[in-house]
């Protein structure tokens, strides 16, 4: 007797899984054919929830329709937000590392130097104040003409050059370079190009 009664508790255990997967497999195709006219962030974030949807509701019908206390699911919704320095540190160093493994031996140690924090760090602050764009172009801009025109001058009149020339030059092309970056910014409002 005992059997038959598991029999049959099993039985209809089994016809209400089917309805209730059917159930959310129609939801599942009404909103793959609703994601068409969504953005793929959008169309992602109700698949995942319709999959949860179906995974809460086998749940529950596999717990004989008694309400279990659940573990938050996170979805893909839920998950996206802001990233935290820390996240963004985590899959800077997972990428860094899976590219280097990528590369053969030499290129590895070379990038495993150049990626150290502390010499990443020091090149971004002097990539920021003294190694600027505008700057650097504008001093081999500078000293370019000004010692192909310091040479053309001491050529016609005699005079040796002593070689500090275009190190002169490249300086005062750097410090126009810089005035024009700080001018830029302060006309723009502090929005550096």
């Amino acid at each position: 007797m005992n059997n038959l009664e598991q029999l049959q508790n099993s039985q209809e255990y089994d016809v209400e899984y089917q309805k209730s997967a059917g159930e959310q497999l129609e939801k599942l195709k009404s909103s793959i054919e609703n994601t068409v006219e969504l953005s793929p962030k959008d169309a992602e974030a109700q698949t995942e929830k319709a999959r949860l949807e179906a995974l809460e509701t086998a749940i529950s019908v596999e717990s004989g329709g008694k309400e279990k206390k659940k573990a938050k699911a996170y979805s893909a919704l839920s998950r996206r937000g802001s990233i935290s320095k820390k996240q963004r540190n985590e899959s800077y160093a997972r990428t860094i590392k899976q590219v280097q493994n990528e590369l053969p031996i030499g290129s590895r140690l070379f990038s495993k130097i150049i990626h150290n924090s502390v010499i990443e760090k020091t090149s971004d602050v002097i990539g920021s104040t003294i190694a600027r764009p505008n700057a650097m172009l504008s001093g081999a801009v500078v000293a370019f003409v000004l010692t192909l025109l310091t040479y053309t001058i001491a050529k016609t009149i005699g005079y040796a050059l002593s070689g500090f020339e275009t190190i002169a030059a490249f300086i005062i092309g750097w410090i126009l370079g810089i005035i024009y970056d700080y001018l830029l910014v302060l006309i723009t409002g502090g929005k550096e190009l």
